[in-house]
């Protein structure tokens, strides 16, 4: 991986930093390979030797925890593509309650559906130590003419982005606080399962709060529902630690669309484990 660094690059308007004296480091003033972004994108480029089409570099920032990459409302200057690190995608109502849309991780877009309506329609906020690839909305469309690998990129970016909004949409339509749980740790483990992590050991990078309000229940509704799964021995949980005990059992879980039979399905998959282990006793 190559990082260059540029005194003269811009920072991201309108972005509210932790402390004003914290403006040159909270956006890193660096740079990467255009091939890096591909990669990340799932698009294999042929290493630049002179003959190939000319790539170029991405601007790169840096992004702190509960800083705000882009408000909602304010105007579309830049798109991002996530390339480290997770952020969360939010709408603040008239009331003042914050609404978690989404979870932003390694290779999605943040800011690309707001394009339309040239105005952000939610705002995202670092949830760790978050890098992104930001690209310049005025320049976009010259790099795709430039770079039929970029276009091809941020085709696949939209189209994952696009079944990812379905994912979470598919997480909703339950009744059961259990199953809606039990969709999203099985969706975030195979997100884990596709960036090269452990899908059973999980790390949840947002609190229980955030997690509620995404899954839209309320916050003691979560903690029951995560007491219920370890309770059943479907998971083991510690804080913001999970790691997943019984996938089968969690699965069973998933398919279990009005309250109470998310519960059936737990006290069966667990009384199937408890049979197993007397035969092999």
């Amino acid at each position: 991986m190559t990082i260059l660094y540029a005194p003269d690059f811009p920072h991201a308007e309108g972005a509210t930093l932790i402390e004003p004296q914290l403006a040159h480091a909270a956006f890193a003033p660096c740079r990467a390979p255009m091939q890096e972004l591909l990669t990340l994108l799932g698009v294999r480029v042929p290493v630049d030797d002179g003959s190939s089409e000319p790539l170029g570099w991405v601007p790169l920032w840096r992004v702190r925890p509960g800083q705000a990459l882009v408000h909602e409302g304010a105007g579309v200057d830049h798109i991002h593509v996530v390339r480290s690190g997770s952020l969360k995608c939010v709408r603040v109502w008239e009331d003042g309650y914050e609404q978690v849309l989404a979870l932003a991780g390694r290779g999605d877009l943040i800011g690309f559906e707001s394009l339309s309506r040239a105005r952000h329609l939610t705002g995202a906020v670092a949830l760790e130590d978050a890098t992104v690839y930001a690209l310049a909305v005025r320049e976009v469309e010259a790099m795709r003419r430039r770079c039929p690998s970029f276009d091809r990129a941020l085709l696949l970016a939209t189209s994952r982005q696009l079944a990812a909004a379905g994912q979470i949409a598919e997480m909703l339509a339950p009744v059961s606080a259990e199953t809606r749980l039990a969709r999203f740790l099985v969706w975030y483990a195979e997100r884990m399962a596709e960036r090269g992590e452990s899908p059973r050991r999980l790390r949840l990078r947002m609190p229980r709060r955030d997690l509620a309000s995404l899954l839209g229940v309320a916050h003691e509704t979560v903690s029951r529902s995560f007491s219920l799964l370890a309770g059943a021995g479907v998971l083991r949980v510690d804080n913001r630690e999970v790691e997943i005990l019984d996938r089968d059992g969690l699965l069973a879980c998933t398919r279990s669309t009005r309250t109470g039979n998310a519960e059936s399905a737990l006290r069966a998959a667990q009384a199937g484990r408890n049979a197993c282990t007397e035969v092999a006793s």
